[in-house]
């Protein structure tokens, strides 16, 4: 019969070897340096746009891996407002500020050592709004923590916890751990990625709280990551993990049920190193929207720049389908002989670029 990893007698001592990681970890840093690069050549301004376009994604994803699906408009003006870029929200979401609240306390206070009380804290933020469950404390109850699938009477048990009764003991030697291996630890884990893949393993096999315990072990993996950059990440995590999360939960099966955590930590710095390249991504959109009105701003009308914001709300992979007359006369509120107007007008100047034809016809920014 398998034993979990936590009923192992060797438990918590992982074993891992790096050898068949140093490219990726080498990658890791080197667009580590890339970003920061980037993030300088944009202003103030779209620095700022970088830095909310990555935490909403994260906060989003993360709730949604957990079956909760907030609104963008919703998540992206709480965290605003907890940032103190707006003073009043519109936000009816009650679950909202509490992930918002988290993604800006992960961020803020990155270099601080972890704690009981700041464990507790962020369990508070993000269930705050929930009727009965036990909230800022480690769970009590004593049927056992199981994560299960399947329909009632055939269920599936993919792993079951440490009881209640030792979830104490646990969590004390994981915030002892955690602090121990950060940066200046006197046992300290010198590649950021592998100590927040252990990290978030190591959390999750606990299970310490009666909800919320994958979003605060990925709030734990990010915290690990910043500590070890010495500054706060800017990825999101939950961002590749949720576009197969298929992947991770079997990962993450895995390794539960063994202290060998090669496979673990080779798919956890790949996820990072994922994450990383999209946040480049991000990052060069951006840039290419300060140089798109650079250019033609002076051209452009209340009209033209409402549905260009629009159109780039989706990101870099554009709105899909792209524009046509009918989608910009009802934008705009406006005739279709205007909205065609508009358009050969904004393709004329370069502005945007025309794909199909006929009844097919569509544009998309000429970024």
């Amino acid at each position: 019969m398998n034993h979990f990893n936590w009923q192992n007698k060797d438990w918590p001592d992982f074993k891992f070897e790096l050898t068949y990681l140093e490219k990726h970890l080498f990658a890791f840093y080197e667009r580590i340096g890339h970003v920061s690069g980037m993030i300088k050549a944009i202003p103030k301004d779209m620095q700022t746009e970088a830095l909310l376009e990555i935490m909403v994604a994260e906060a989003i994803k993360t709730s949604e891996i957990e079956g909760e699906f907030l609104s963008r408009k919703d998540v992206m003006s709480s965290i605003r407002k907890n940032l103190g870029l707006i003073i009043q929200t519109d936000s009816k979401d009650i679950r909202t500020p509490g992930i918002s609240s988290l993604m800006i306390d992960v961020r803020n206070n990155f270099s601080n050592s972890l704690t009981e009380q700041s464990l507790f804290d962020w369990h508070t933020m993000l269930l705050n709004h929930v009727k009965g469950v036990e909230i800022g404390k480690w769970r009590t109850h004593p049927e056992p923590m199981q994560v299960v699938s399947g329909a009632i009477g055939k269920e599936k048990v993919h792993y079951e916890a440490p009881p209640s009764h030792v979830v104490p003991k646990e969590m004390e030697r994981f915030i002892r751990w955690f602090n121990d291996t950060a940066p200046g630890g006197r046992k300290e884990i010198k590649s950021a990625p592998v100590r927040s893949a252990i990290a978030h393993l190591y959390f999750e096999s606990i299970h310490p709280f009666e909800d919320g315990n994958g979003r605060i072990g990925r709030a734990i993996a990010e915290k690990a990551l910043s500590q070890g950059i010495g500054r706060p990440i800017l990825l999101s995590l939950s961002k590749t993990i949720e576009s197969n999360k298929k992947k991770y939960y079997q990962e993450l099966e895995k390794a539960q049920f063994s202290l060998e955590i090669n496979s673990w930590i080779k798919y956890f710095v790949e996820t990072i190193l994922e994450a990383q390249i999209d946040s480049e991504i991000q990052i060069e959109f951006i840039l290419k929207k300060v140089i798109f009105f650079d250019r033609f701003n002076n051209q452009l009308n209340e009209r033209h720049k409402k549905v260009i914001m629009r159109m780039l709300e989706e990101g870099p992979n554009g709105f899909l389908g792209g524009m046509n007359a009918k989608k910009y006369e009802g934008l705009c509120k406006i005739s279709k002989a205007t909205a065609t107007r508009d358009l050969q007008y904004l393709l004329e100047m370069g502005a945007f670029i025309v794909s199909g034809g006929g009844r097919s016809t569509s544009y998309s920014i000429n970024l």
